[in-house]
């Protein structure tokens, strides 16, 4: 298997989880939890601008991969960073969501985590929509995580 081959693998492999991840969250919205009153927690501004990191960050990250795999180096630190973001956001987004008490420490860590990201993708946002998307995405999650941290 080339190096092409393989990125591209990886880039569909990524395409494919976040397809299965947005297909899973629109049914439990559709279903709804059965509960009276807001289930949404009182980390849900948190999780949900966690929720957004990660999945356009993977989106992002499939883009940079392909990218990368066509010759392009101009993507290696945002693929660097996302990949950094997508660990720290996703596991905030699991703390959030059980109210751990880890929950402020982690928000300071994503805080940086997300700088990094966004200030990576800023020179690609007028020309990649992924990286737009992703940079808009980082900046959300750090207001929210301001707001607990």
């Amino acid at each position: 298997m080339n190096r092409r081959h393989l990125l591209n693998t990886v880039a569909m492999a990524s395409l494919a989880t976040l397809a299965q991840t947005v297909s899973a969250r629109h049914e439990h919205h559709e279903h709804g939890s059965g509960h009276s009153g807001d289930a949404r927690g009182p980390n849900a501004d948190l999780v949900s601008a966690a929720s957004q990191c990660v999945a356009t960050g993977q989106v992002c990250l499939a883009h940079c991969i392909r990218l990368l795999s066509e010759g392009d180096d101009s993507m290696s630190d945002c693929a660097k960073s996302i990949n950094q973001m997508l660990g720290l956001c996703g596991a905030l987004q699991n703390l959030a969501a059980q109210g751990a008490p880890l929950v402020p420490a982690l928000a300071k860590v994503a805080i940086q985590g997300c700088t990094e990201c966004a200030d990576a993708c800023k020179p690609h946002v007028n020309h990649h929509a992924e990286c737009k998307a992703c940079y808009e995405a980082c900046l959300a999650c750090i207001r929210q995580c301001e707001a607990v941290s």
